[in-house]
């Protein structure tokens, strides 16, 4: 007869790989979900939005950092915010944000007060982007810009250079309307704002109001 001794053992084993790989996977969940869930706002991103339609500016947050934000066109030069047309291409530039934050970049309405995040907002990103792939083929209407490891295979790019907090994305001007946004009547700006890992956060939220062209 064959002892029951081995076949205890082998559950045994079993057992303790799936409560192994249990715990290794709620600790991954953990490490993911609770700095989402704990995040609090650091404060404003110190920035007076531009009452013209000005290509750059540049704000000192209350974290300390100093954020700089640029428009320009596809050949360098400043962007004319003033006459956006869907279809054109912008180049967005950024200094100074912290990249322990991910943000998103894109057009979006400009909210009533700074403790309020920027949007509805135009566009999106093609099927493709959360790979990266998109990233390098097309300008997109909005990026996704993080280094958190947890979320960089989905987002379009990282930062630049961490340690500068910069970056530089290519985005195509959207059409001017989507469900609950209309750009030609409200006011808008191309813009930065944390991602879904910080909601709350306001302090990377940098803004340049732009307009359609007639």
């Amino acid at each position: 007869m064959t002892s029951p001794a081995p076949r205890r053992s082998v559950k045994r084993i079993v057992l303790v790989t799936v409560l192994a790989l249990f715990l290794v996977i709620l600790g991954v969940v953990a490490a993911i979900l609770i700095p989402i869930l704990t995040h609090s706002n650091t404060g404003s991103s110190g920035q007076t939005i531009p009452t013209s339609f000005e290509s750059e500016s540049t704000a000192t947050g209350a974290d300390g950092r100093t954020r700089a934000i640029s428009v320009a066109t596809t050949d360098g030069k400043p962007a004319d915010l003033e006459a956006l047309a869907p279809g054109d291409q912008v180049v967005v530039s950024g200094t100074g944000f912290d990249a322990g934050l991910g943000i998103y970049v894109g057009f979006c309405a400009i909210p009533p007060s700074p403790d309020v995040k920027p949007g509805p907002c135009l566009g999106g990103i093609p099927e493709g982007a959360e790979q990266g792939e998109a990233a390098a083929k097309e300008a997109l209407s909005s990026a996704w810009i993080t280094d958190d490891w947890a979320w960089r295979a989905f987002a379009t790019q990282g930062y630049d250079d961490a340690t500068q907090g910069s970056f530089e994305v290519l985005l195509t001007v959207p059409k001017p309307t989507v469900e609950g946004l209309d750009c030609t009547v409200s006011r808008c700006a191309i813009s930065t704002r944390s991602d879904h890992t910080a909601m709350k956060e306001r302090v990377q939220d940098m803004l340049l109001p732009f307009a359609y062209g007639q």
